[in-house]
């Protein structure tokens, strides 16, 4: 049976996929579970109008992501923090506070995954903070002072 999913099956397809299902499969479980719906004309062009739309936005976000990361590295970015006297913080600076930063400082809000530290910042200074979405990698400059 030909079935177009509405939703990720692992193992099985992506969303707005036309895959060929057994019939048990297809009508015991992936339609009364909402994953799929059958695959006729319409549905068809609709699977096809929603795939295009989702490429369309993915090229835009792509664009718009490369765009903030072009303003990010132009901008300075400040986080002021509590530390002791030898520059060590008492607490670690990591994805949510960058990103924080970057949305209140900047304007510029980052999704969520974008930011790829290695690890959390726990010292004074400048550091390099790569970003990377989809096909889009850069970085911008963070500095982190003392109250």
């Amino acid at each position: 049976m030909k079935v177009i999913l509405i939703k990720d099956v692992k193992g099985v397809g992506r969303t707005h996929e036309e895959i060929t299902a057994a019939d048990g499969y297809a009508l015991n479980f992936l339609i009364p579970g909402k994953f799929a719906i059958p695959a006729t004309t319409a549905s068809k062009q609709e699977a096809e109008q929603r795939r295009k739309q989702k490429t369309d936005r993915t090229a835009l976000d792509t664009v718009l992501l490369a765009q903030n990361i072009a303003a990010l590295a132009e901008v300075r970015i400040v986080i002021k923090v509590k530390a002791n006297e030898k520059g060590h913080l008492y607490d670690a600076v990591g994805e949510p506070e960058i990103r924080a930063a970057a949305k209140e400082q900047a304007h510029i809000d980052l999704p969520e995954d974008a930011i790829k530290l290695e690890k959390p910042i726990k010292e004074l200074g400048i550091f390099e903070i790569p970003v990377a979405a989809g096909e889009v990698f850069g970085k911008f400059s963070i500095t982190i002072e003392t109250e």
